[in-house]
């Protein structure tokens, strides 16, 4: 078995002098990072008195499983010989509060919309989603239904 590690540096950036004094006394905002990476701006979400212009947990989680399922797919049309030319994903995940204030994630929904050369089988790009899901390491790890939803569209040459 081959072990990776991924390491993360997290920084708050929310105290406004008084600390966690009360609930109501500091902001949810704080930096996620890495080595050599662009920091992301993170808060909790609106609902938990986050800052709506940064980006929140629940969308990093929504926007992981999104970008290794495409990651995934793109690898998979490439070796397979389908040409991708265009890829984007609305996806959307839906989180479930308990009356004890916590919560969880009971299913994300990915859409991907493709587009493939023409020539390339779109047959099989629909198909490799369904691969790509089962190769996809977040989605292996999360204890809720992630499904997919895409839509395949073929570029045609020019005079058509």
């Amino acid at each position: 078995m081959k072990r990776h590690l991924y390491t993360t540096h997290l920084q708050w950036t929310g105290n406004d002098g008084a600390g966690t004094a009360d609930y109501r006394s500091y902001r949810r905002d704080h930096v996620v990072g890495g080595a050599g990476k662009s920091p992301i701006a993170a808060s909790s979400d609106p609902a938990f008195r986050g800052d709506p212009a940064r980006h929140n947990p629940e969308e990093m989680l929504v926007g992981s499983l999104s970008s290794c399922h495409m990651l995934w797919y793109l690898h998979l049309c490439a070796v397979g010989g389908i040409v991708v030319t265009h890829y984007c994903d609305d996806a959307a995940g839906y989180m479930d509060e308990a009356a004890d204030g916590g919560g969880a994630f009971v299913q994300v929904t990915l859409r991907p919309t493709v587009t493939i050369a023409e020539g390339s089988d779109a047959v099989r790009a629909h198909a490799l989603h369904e691969e790509a899901h089962r190769f996809c390491f977040i989605a292996r790890s999360v204890n809720f239904p992630v499904e997919i939803e895409p839509t395949i569209k073929v570029t045609r040459s020019e005079g058509e």
